[in-house]
């Protein structure tokens, strides 16, 4: 395996635009055999999905705010690869969910204060790398719990013999996930190779990532805490919530806690499931 380098990692943005552009809509068959069953079991995954793909677009804005100050391969991937594949993906998915009968996304397009107060503190260099760290850190995180809601989901459709679907939608858009998490587990990993991070600022970084995480599509918005959960039982991955915790991790895990002996996985994060699942149970949660 060739080291890590600005470089390479340059190519592997390269690469992804060039090997998976967004995916285009005439290779979607959106052929439903069975619309009233896939609404009552996957409706609101897909919703909660759509709306997830569709709200890249603010994150484009957040990071345009947050990091000013990234190089060519963080701005490419971000600006002309990953968000035009996953705004793609939110238009497909937003349309199948409304050819089986239900309302189209509503996707959250705003940056919020707080963001915007946290970009004036970028432009100081030391803390423009703790953030950059965590944007890699959170968009690792993000995208291994993307990869599994697909193949939970991919699965689900072919036992209901919706092979369309499975293949064409669910197939093609799981395809491209994996390229974005090794983007920023490259890039995380290459910040603490080269030395970028003083002690402090990992420290900090832990502290930030312990009072910060939360599951995809939350955006500290609390009131959307059930909606992962729902998700999360809907595509059985609350059977084994330690073990989707782990895989979830496994990149914030090695760069910021090996040194903690015994700590399997971060344990924010497996708390962070467990709440969201626990609030859908009590009732805590949106429209099926």
């Amino acid at each position: 395996m060739r080291a890590l380098s600005d470089r390479l990692i340059l190519e592997h943005v390269q690469t992804l635009g060039h090997e998976h552009p967004p995916i285009p809509l005439e290779s979607v068959d959106y052929s439903v055999k069975d619309p009233v069953g896939m609404s009552r079991r996957f409706g609101r995954v897909l919703d909660f999905l759509a709306r997830v793909e569709l709200e890249v677009e603010r994150n484009v804005l957040e990071l345009l705010v947050l990091l000013p100050g990234v190089g060519e391969a963080d701005r490419m991937f971000y600006a002309d690869v990953w968000a035009d594949q996953e705004i793609r993906h939110g238009v497909i998915l937003d349309k199948l969910q409304n050819d089986i009968g239900r309302p189209p996304a509503e996707p959250d397009t705003t940056v919020s204060t707080g963001v915007r107060i946290l970009g004036m503190l970028a432009h100081f260099p030391a803390i423009h790398d703790i953030i950059r760290l965590l944007y890699y850190l959170t968009g690792a995180a993000t995208e291994r719990q993307a990869v599994l809601a697909y193949n939970r989901l991919e699965a689900g459709l072919i036992e209901m013999d919706e092979q369309a679907i499975a293949r064409t939608v669910i197939g093609q858009i799981k395809r491209q996930e994996p390229g974005h998490y090794a983007f920023y587990n490259m890039s995380a990993t290459l910040m603490f190779q080269q030395g970028e991070l003083r002690p402090w600022q990992v420290f900090l970084a832990r502290q930030l990532r312990k009072l910060s995480f939360e599951p995809v599509g939350m955006y500290g918005d609390r009131t959307r805490q059930a909606e992962f959960g729902g998700v999360a039982i809907a595509l059985g991955l609350d059977e084994d919530l330690a073990r989707i915790a782990r895989d979830v991790g496994r990149v914030e895990h090695s760069l910021l806690w090996a040194s903690k002996n015994g700590m399997e996985v971060p344990p924010y994060i497996l708390k962070a499931f467990e709440e969201s699942v626990a609030a859908f149970r009590s009732g805590r949660s949106f429209a099926a």
